[in-house]
């Protein structure tokens, strides 16, 4: 990547607070508090969201019986980032000590629910529990206190660091400790949760296969190796290890629900569906199973079960924001006048946890919106967008280098030197560009011919992006993509034979086959390196409108850039000007399909798509709506209809709002 003098300059100054800080938990510890506080107070005034040095500073507060300025300083903490696990525990022992039982409890909750490895709070929890006469909940608490106080102290400092997302350091510790031991089964799963946590998942999946192997009956390990496989899209094999953890327990309810997913990943809905209504029938009141089942029968098309499904979720559990996001995303769904008073209500509760919140904040955006109420509703975006992006570490710059690096390495004559190279096989069909932009629409238009498989938005192209990177995904000396320069003409033609296996599992016979992951198009160079026969469709829409439609739609995961106007704005302008740069060094390559155009003469978009793709035209691709097939995306009920104009220009309601989206896009704002 490429460093610039701020770079560096912040760099610096980061080096210097975090030497500052270790001086001041040296300080904290000796019990000089005066010296920690003065010394914390001068990182702040230079970092003042600097959230390790936020948290300490509230230790020292609440050790110097400053309770009211612990409180105030944790507010700030958990405004900058609000999971950060250590300020609910923090404000746990303030409420305790304060003789506030219930305050104590929810904080101590927050905390364990951010980072479950936590033993004081699961301790005091304990305490809690028991004394509101909550058995159950205390009996949990103590299986967690055991589990934690099993661990070695490196692995429980592993466990921490991880929750806290401070993987080098957490990476570091475990590979210390395996070193010592290196067939400790516990320490294997941590460095695979390491791997999982850094797309290094073919890492992952090995760690975890060797755990089982050598402890089978460690279901930790092995309900992480399940989660890995369903991560990588194996979904074969994943239901084979679901299957393998039923058997041994058949009365846990969740590797009961383990076995329904992965029978719904490999298409068995029926039987998905039947395990769901087997574990309801025993436990009714499980929110997350109504809302899973939910998720099955919308995706085959059942929406108006799916609804009641959803219903029923919250009905179990009223601050469930997934449920009423789930209805919302169902983008059909209007809500009802009580179900909206709700929502607002559960907003505003104190007690409704941050993830709940972000949820009903884009229901209650999307439901307004539906009402014509738009001042109020850009609120609730705004609001639910404003709390996702304090969790996230999105950098625009980082992007943009990115792209612009690509620009630098790959050009025309890079290309021709290695022309004939890769795999030869012409199956798959790349549909790339940003989300919302109707690439769900040209998929179902594609699959709704008989010569094309549709499949989803496929993990492989991405996974062996991070392959190529190693282990260096947060560093700015990445090796990919500028390790593409070495690549022999026998590792291309492998690479793009392993895209073709490792991806046969979804199809159903077709000469070819679509794979849909937008974020494909960051990595066009590998594609064309691989697989230089393959189709790419770049699904493009209106500016404003496929960015202020990522703006209002929270994704599941992988679209950090959506949670901010300017720094979607940015994203789409940088896609623009690399997509121009293929457009220069591949001439004819990559075929642009424009939504507006797709609305306004649908048979006239179709025969180009299919003429580009070498394939005859069939009327079923223009009444692509009665093709019957299972659609994962959030517009799969909008698939499932005729074309229609109306949500052309949905985005001119909010115009109001889109001054900082408008000047982030520049002069493409209208292209």
């Amino acid at each position: 990547m490429i460093d610039t003098v701020a770079d560096t300059a912040e760099k610096n100054v980061q080096e210097i607070s975090e030497n500052q800080l270790n001086e001041a938990k040296r300080l904290l510890k000796k019990g000089r508090l005066p010296d920690a506080i003065g010394l914390l107070q001068k990182i702040l005034d230079e970092r003042p969201k600097f959230t390790d040095a936020l948290y300490y500073m509230a230790v020292c507060q609440r050790k110097d019986d400053k309770s009211d300025a612990a409180l105030e300083t944790l507010d700030q903490l958990i405004a900058v980032q609000s999971s950060y696990a250590r300020a609910y525990q923090e404000q746990g022992h303030i409420f305790r000590a304060r003789e506030q039982a219930e305050l104590a409890t929810r904080a101590f909750e927050q905390a364990v629910a951010f980072n479950p490895a936590l033993p004081a709070s699961w301790k005091a929890l304990i305490s809690s529990y028991e004394d509101a006469g909550k058995s159950e909940k205390a009996l949990e608490a103590k299986h967690h206190v055991s589990w934690l106080s099993q661990l070695p102290p490196e692995l429980l400092a592993v466990t921490s660091l991880i929750e806290e997302n401070k993987l080098f350091m957490a990476e570091q510790i475990c590979r210390h400790f395996l070193q010592k031991r290196p067939h400790h089964v516990e320490a294997m799963r941590l460095l695979a949760e390491l791997g999982n946590k850094l797309q290094i998942l073919d890492d992952a999946e090995f760690l975890l296969e060797s755990c089982v192997e050598f402890s089978p009956d460690y279901h930790r390990a092995r309900v992480d190796y399940v989660r890995v496989l369903h991560k990588r899209q194996k979904y074969q094999k994943a239901l084979e290890q679901a299957a393998f953890l039923h058997a041994a327990d058949p009365d846990n309810v969740g590797f009961e629900v383990s076995l329904a997913t992965e029978n719904q990943a490999v298409g068995n809905f029926d039987e998905a569906l039947n395990i769901y209504d087997r574990v309801l029938q025993r436990q009714p009141e499980l929110h997350s199973v109504h809302s899973a089942q939910a998720h099955a029968l919308k995706t085959i098309g059942r929406t108006n079960e799916a609804i009641e499904s959803y219903r029923q979720a919250y009905r179990h559990k009223a601050d469930y924001g997934d449920a009423y996001w789930s209805l919302a995303n169902l983008k059909t769904y209007r809500f009802e006048d009580t179900e909206l008073a709700q929502m607002r209500d559960l907003e505003a509760c104190d007690s409704t946890t941050s993830i709940d919140q972000v949820h009903i904040c884009f229901a209650l955006g999307k439901a307004l919106e539906d009402r014509a109420e738009f001042d109020e509703s850009f609120t609730y975006y705004e609001r639910g967008n404003r709390l996702k992006k304090q969790e996230s570490r999105y950098e625009s710059e980082r992007v943009e280098n990115e792209f612009e690096l690509q620009a630098q390495l790959f050009d025309k004559a890079f290309f021709e030197q290695r022309s004939g190279q890769g795999c030869v096989d012409s199956a798959p069909i790349f549909v790339v560009g940003l989300p919302r932009a109707g690439s769900t629409l040209l998929e179902q238009i594609l699959a709704s011919h008989s010569q094309v498989d549709g499949t989803m938005e496929l993990a492989n192209i991405i996974g062996l992006a991070h392959q190529l990177n190693g282990r260096r995904v947060l560093s700015k000396d990445a090796r990919y993509p500028k390790i593409l320069l070495e690549l022999t003409a026998e590792k291309l033609q492998n690479l793009g034979q392993k895209f073709i296996d490792d991806t046969m599992f979804h199809r159903q016979g077709g000469v070819y086959f679509v794979d849909k992951m937008p974020n494909n198009f960051r990595h066009i160079p590998l594609i064309q390196l691989i697989l230089p026969n393959a189709k790419i469709i770049d699904a493009r829409r209106h500016p404003m409108a496929c960015c202020f439609s990522g703006f209002k739609q929270l994704f599941a995961e992988g679209q950090e850039f959506t949670y901010g106007l300017e720094e979607i704005g940015r994203y789409y302008r940088a896609y623009v000007d690399v997509m121009m740069h293929w457009d220069e060094v591949l001439p004819g390559r990559i075929l642009r399909v424009q939504h507006e155009d797709v609305v306004a003469d649908l048979e006239t978009q179709v025969r180009r798509i299919l003429e580009y793709c070498e394939l005859p035209f069939e009327q079923g691709c223009v009444e692509f709506h009665k093709t019957d097939r299972a659609v994962r995306t959030p517009s799969s009920e909008q698939v499932r209809q005729p074309i229609y104009k109306s949500g052309l220009e949905q985005w001119r309601n909010f115009e109001a709002h889109l001054e900082p989206l408008k000047m982030a896009l520049g002069v493409i704002v209208d292209t």
